[in-house]
């Protein structure tokens, strides 16, 4: 198993994706980004952090390259420190890498795929992994535990709608 680090705003909307992803085996909402220690969702504002994902999958049945082409569409990359109504640096698009081999890749992804998919400028921030913190349990699985929800019905029901469409292979 592998992990890959994202963020594309608020995270119940891209872990609701990629919890419907083939080959992704667990996927974990959480803050990392910043410099602050152990921070809480009321805290996020003042400690850089971002709201991203932890995802944990088998390469075998899905490659980083394909988990960062998913990401280009389940978000739009293209506005700073925003997601929709989603506003300040918390909802901010950014990948976290692991390691060379995961950067190399990002920086690649961003330039030969989110370029071509997105017209305006592309804001993702590509920054190496100090330390993912797992958010508050009630922020796990929240779509799935919610899914009347106004925002989930109205923000997350199209991304995975998108997704179903877009990636039909990759549906679990």
């Amino acid at each position: 198993m592998t992990k890959a680090y994202l963020g594309g705003g608020c995270f119940w909307c891209v872990e609701a994706v990629y919890l419907r992803v083939k080959g992704v085996e667990k996927v974990v909402s959480g803050y990392a980004g910043g410099e602050e220690d152990n921070p809480t969702y009321h805290q996020l504002p003042s400690t850089n952090h971002a709201e991203v994902i932890e995802i944990t999958f088998a390469p075998d049945k899905i490659s980083y390259e394909k988990l960062l082409e998913i990401f280009w569409h389940a978000h739009d990359p293209t506005t700073p420190n925003r997601q929709g109504n989603d506003v300040g640096a918390q909802y901010r698009s950014i990948i976290l890498y692991a390691n060379d081999e995961q950067k190399a890749i990002a920086q690649k992804s961003l330039s030969e795929v989110a370029v071509k998919l997105w017209s305006d400028p592309v804001v993702t921030e590509i920054k190496k992994l100090k330390k993912f913190y797992p958010a508050e349990d009630y922020h796990q699985d929240y779509f799935n535990h919610n899914p009347s929800n106004s925002y989930c019905q109205i923000i997350i029901n199209p991304k995975i709608a998108k997704f179903e469409k877009t990636f039909p292979e990759y549906l679990k």
